[in-house]
């Protein structure tokens, strides 16, 4: 099939039939992959340290609850 260049961007290239565009610059397309695994990555990590805050607020709460009971404990 015969791309057609896009006016002004060297690395593009339009597909008549279906008019989408593509990049024909591999190792742009590769950096971009690299990027977007490193985001993932770093979006991943964010999350984890989000759900153990999470935990760790939970199990600090659970201690002074029962730190409470033993202060006010029978008497």
């Amino acid at each position: 099939m015969d791309y057609l260049r896009v006016e002004g961007h060297s690395n593009l290239l339009r597909d008549p039939k279906t008019n989408s565009i593509m990049n024909d610059n591999a190792k742009a397309y590769e950096e971009y992959v690299s990027r977007r695994k490193a985001k993932d990555k770093e979006n991943q990590k964010i999350q984890n340290l989000e759900e153990d805050l999470t935990n760790i607020k939970s199990d600090i709460d659970e201690i002074k609850n029962l730190l409470r009971e033993l202060l006010n404990g029978p008497r």
